[in-house]
């Protein structure tokens, strides 16, 4: 070979590897590891989430609901009135109409309050009617080698044990709501200086843009769902007052208020406000077909508005699986009690708009069945 020449051995054309088996083990070892540092760190979230909920409980619920009202800032600054004095004057409303709530419940909560005992011995009485059923039960259970009972037992109320703790568990503490309050106001107050903040934070024009649209898209759906729900959740207690006053049923402005205020909690506000509508009749009525009367048709009104309105008006603006719902509200209910599942639904819009920007459909996708 001459001096100064460098052979040169041509390689064959290497083979990509096209399955995760044909790759190396070394890789296939990063990417296990890639995905147990992602778990732990949601597992370390979450339980930070559930252990400092007294903290990131409030916060969390003004962030979301300050982004809800924040078109409501906007037009009034248009208006020539200061952010300031429009976050103020947005969370004053707010809370007038949260009172009004309040006020409509609380004159016949404390009056049915004071009347437990009376209202639990009534009650007892006219469920007599499952006495039958439940000593078939019974009997059902000693053939199967249950605990045995006493022939003569009735249909028992449970003890009134659970009043406080369902108290404690849906009325958050004073603390919480000056800490919810306070940073409601300034975060509808800064809203917009933290908008430009956030999007100046990247350095490419692409992020920026992209920031913009998730954030502008975040505050026209959760905005737009706000307002779409409570007309709805307004129809609902209109409507569920009017079939209390109809029935008979006592108090229908209070039962329509709750129905309202229930209906803001997906799936579970409906059931307990059935549970409620049902006790109230079978107390109030003296008959027990009159008493279901008025429980089932809250059921056909829910059942209408939960797969016939909501749908059409909801799902036009943003398309929600009812899998991934029930999932996220279960989720949420467990972790923050009443305030999560309100906040289930808005999480998971911001989630979904979130991954629609950083995951579009021009993306490689699984091929169609």
């Amino acid at each position: 070979m001459p001096a100064g020449r460098v052979h040169l051995r041509v390689l064959p054309n290497e083979r990509v590897p096209e399955r995760k088996s044909e790759l190396p083990p070394v890789i296939r070892r990063a990417e296990v590891v890639a995905f147990a540092l992602v778990a732990l760190l949601v597992i370390c979230v979450v339980a930070v989430l559930y252990a400092a909920k007294a903290f990131f409980l409030p916060v969390t619920m003004a962030f979301v609901v300050g982004t809800m009202l924040s078109p409501a800032a906007r037009f009034l600054e248009q208006r020539r009135i200061p952010r300031a004095v429009s976050a103020v004057l947005i969370v004053a409303a707010a809370c007038a109409v949260a009172a009004f709530m309040v006020g409509l419940l609380a004159s016949p909560v404390m009056e049915w309050s004071t009347r437990l005992p009376e209202l639990g011995s009534l009650l007892k009485e006219k469920l007599h009617v499952f006495d039958r059923p439940l000593r078939l039960w019974q009997q059902l259970q000693g053939m199967l080698g249950g605990s045995e009972a006493l022939p003569g037992a009735s249909f028992q109320l449970p003890k009134i044990e659970w009043v406080q703790p369902t108290f404690e568990f849906l009325s958050p503490t004073f603390a919480q709501f000056l800490l919810f309050i306070a940073t409601l106001i300034l975060f509808i107050a800064s809203w917009r200086d933290m908008r430009r903040a956030l999007i100046m934070t990247f350095g490419e024009h692409e992020s920026r843009l992209r920031t913009l649209r998730i954030l502008n898209e975040i505050e026209e759906h959760l905005g737009g769902y706000l307002l779409m729900v409570t007309v709805i959740n307004l129809g609902v207690g209109v409507a569920t007052g009017i079939i209390c006053a109809l029935t008979g049923m006592p108090n229908p402005a209070a039962l329509g208020a709750l129905a309202a205020t229930l209906n803001f909690i997906p799936i579970i506000g409906p059931v307990v406000m059935f549970a409620i509508l049902t006790v109230v009749g079978v107390v109030a009525f003296p008959t027990l077909g009159a008493g279901l009367l008025a429980p089932v048709l809250f059921a056909g009104l829910t059942f209408l508005e939960g797969h016939f309105v909501t749908p059409v008006i909801v799902g036009r603006r943003l398309e929600l699986n009812a899998l991934a719902v029930f999932i996220v509200l279960a989720f949420w209910t467990w972790l923050w009690g009443p305030m999560g599942a309100f906040l289930s639904s808005p999480v998971l819009i911001v989630a979904l708009i979130i991954k629609e920007h950083l995951l579009p459909a021009d993306s490689p996708q699984l091929p169609p069945d």
